[in-house]
């Protein structure tokens, strides 16, 4: 068990001496110069590390240091982010001739990186920007803008774009798709000066193995790698006099947002999102927590049919990375997954046929705009089977990132916003068991609450299923529901290496369960691939946001999806039931065999190993 931060061994002491700047410091075995600068608040610049996924590659340069070995009259230029400490190491950072080689080492980086940092999507919050002004940069002697215009631009996905002229090499994308994600979808290509970051099997972003989850964007230092904007398409459709736009906002994007205006992690900020958004010129403002609500009655209905017929296990279907990953990775299973769409692509096909008979609108003239903390998202609502008549549900996606920008365009500051309310008659009221959907753990929770009314005609005594709330990868529990049915066998996974190792022990046998919760991105939707970004940081807020997302839970005065009022309108006065025909017409869906096989042949494995390790 180690530290997250410093990765150093629980127990163990510092024990090394060593100085930085002439001062007497202690550090722990094996610890690195730049893991004991920061606890003795010595900053060190770096671009390539990244602590929190423990990636110290070295490959950027921008952290050298001076150092002096004991007993040694000179002294060397080292990484400080993998060299180790040693007993009596003297360690300089700010001489004239480290702050030389640093500088030497940002104006090496940003030779073949594209210079218009204007239209770039992280201006202002970019760490390569960061670093310049650090090492002082005023001009740059080695940039090659012919080397720049080769380089690659991949735009094929719907959801996201890799830029290499933006690229700085770094790998930490490499490194969270293969060891963490498990994907292993993105490789480094070429040499020299030809390094760069490509696809496996040299294919392009869309038709890679790729599943969008977008936690490479999270981690990208530079604006490399980004979500596909579409704020102008959005502000098509509000200024269109024509049209009728339908904004839902994802359970997630409450708590996940108010640190883009200065407000603490984790705070609640629906009623500002709401006023922001009419504020914009939305004209009906929707909460996809009701989605969430629906997906409950559905994929209850689902599972409790599953059970009678003693299928299992029954997996969750809402998160559209995880769908990917198993149409791509584990088509054997797709007979597994539930087939109710997510809350976002019910929302979607409500809005376009039960509210405008409600309303009286005209549905080919409505526009649904959802926010969500995805980058799969953006891809879920181009798929062909989440259409009607070729009108798709949701019109289009804006991540976290690309509605904060959007309001800063707008003018819009959300510190400055007099909170608002939902005011939808049909399709704005949300339980607290929507709610908790946004983070891992939270669709088992749901769904437990409701199948069990169904089961037992009396709701749960303790609502709070505290045994299904940890944050370990993988999660189980036995669940007693009662009535025919029992106890059930339950799982929940979130993030992708884990979830890769669940569906191994399913392929193998070895897993036991009735019903599985899956969740793409570690931490759930709360840090999904969209949300917003933190310098140097992977995933800092999760444990924040969550808490609030099981407040608001707590705080509200319905905390059961059966028992949202407008839900039950819908079924009495369009659906019928949950999984009548009209429903699964509306509400479910179908995946598609897209198997990749990974095998490498020789000549990709013999490049990898020249990339990654030393040749003598």
């Amino acid at each position: 068990m180690c530290n997250v931060e410093t990765l150093i061994p629980v127990g163990a002491e510092a024990t090394i001496g060593f100085k930085i700047n002439g001062k007497a410091l202690t550090a722990y075995p094996n610890e690195t110069i730049l893991s004991a600068a920061r606890r003795h608040d010595f900053y060190i610049p770096t671009l390539c590390e990244l602590a929190d996924i423990d990636h110290t590659p070295g490959t950027c340069r921008v952290c050298l240091v001076e150092i002096q070995m004991q007993g040694q009259a000179s002294t060397h230029m080292v990484t400080a982010c993998n060299t180790p400490v040693k007993e009596g190491l003297a360690v300089e950072t700010r001489t004239k001739k480290v702050r030389d080689m640093q500088k030497l080492q940002v104006e090496l980086l940003m030779a073949d990186h594209l210079q218009d940092c204007a239209t770039c999507i992280r201006h202002g919050s970019c760490e390569l920007q960061d670093v310049a002004q650090f090492v002082g940069l005023k001009e740059n002697r080695f940039f090659d803008p012919i080397r720049v215009a080769t380089r690659e631009i991949d735009r094929s996905s719907p959801a996201m774009v890799r830029d290499m002229t933006k690229c700085i090499r770094c790998q930490r994308c490499v490194t969270v798709c293969r060891n963490y994600q498990e994907v292993d979808a993105l490789v480094v290509t070429g040499t020299g000066l030809d390094t760069a970051i490509g696809l496996r099997h040299g294919k392009n972003q869309k038709d890679s193995t790729c599943v969008t989850c977008g936690q490479c964007v999270l981690v990208c230092p530079t604006g490399a790698l980004a979500e596909k904007d579409e704020t102008d398409r959005v502000l098509d459709y509000i200024y269109d006099p024509e049209i009728t736009t339908v904004l839902q906002f994802a359970p997630a994007i409450r708590v996940g947002f108010g640190e883009e205006f200065g407000m603490a992690p984790g705070t609640n900020v629906e009623g500002q999102i709401i006023a922001a958004s009419r504020k914009l010129g939305i004209d009906i403002v929707l909460d996809t927590n009701f989605g969430a609500d629906v997906v409950i009655m559905e994929e209850g209905t689902e599972l409790l049919h599953r059970l009678g017929e003693r299928k299992r296990p029954t997996i969750t279907s809402c998160c559209p990375a995880w769908i990917n990953f198993a149409e791509v990775h584990y088509p054997e299973l797709l007979p597994l997954l539930s087939s109710t769409r997510s809350p976002q692509a019910v929302v979607g096909a409500i809005a376009k046929s039960y509210l405008p008979v409600k309303m009286g609108l005209d549905p080919k003239k409505i526009r649904v705009i959802s926010i969500m903390p995805c980058t799969a998202k953006k891809d879920e609502i181009v798929r062909p089977q989440l259409a009607d008549d070729d009108m798709p549900n949701v019109d289009v996606v804006l991540t976290t990132r690309e509605f904060a920008r959007l309001l800063k365009r707008e003018g819009l500051d959300l510190n400055t916003i007099e909170p608002s309310t939902f005011d939808n008659p049909y399709m704005s009221e949300y339980t607290g068991a929507g709610v908790i959907f946004g983070t891992t753990g939270g669709v088992m929770e749901a769904a437990l609450r409701t199948v069990y009314k169904v089961v037992n005609g009396k709701e749960l005594d303790k609502i709070e299923l505290t045994q299904l709330r940890g944050f370990e990868g993988v999660r189980s529990a036995t669940v007693d529901l009662g009535g025919n049915i029992g106890e059930v066998k339950i799982a929940m996974a979130h993030g992708l290496g884990e979830t890769r190792a669940l569906m191994e022990a399913i392929k193998a046998g070895e897993a036991d369960f009735d019903f599985i919760e899956i969740m793409a991105c570690p931490g759930g939707c709360v840090d999904g691939g969209g949300t917003l970004r933190s310098k140097k940081q992977y995933l800092p807020y999760a444990l924040k946001r969550r808490e609030t997302m099981f407040n608001i839970d707590r705080k509200a005065k319905v905390r059961q999806s059966h028992n949202n009022e407008q839900v039950k309108a819908l079924y009495r006065d369009f659906l019928g039931s949950p999984n009548s025909e009209k429903a699964h017409h509306l509400l479910h869906t179908f995946y598609n065999d897209r198997k990749a096989e990974l095998e490498l042949t020789v000549k990709e494995i013999w490049g990898e190993i020249k990339m990654s390790t030393m040749i003598y």
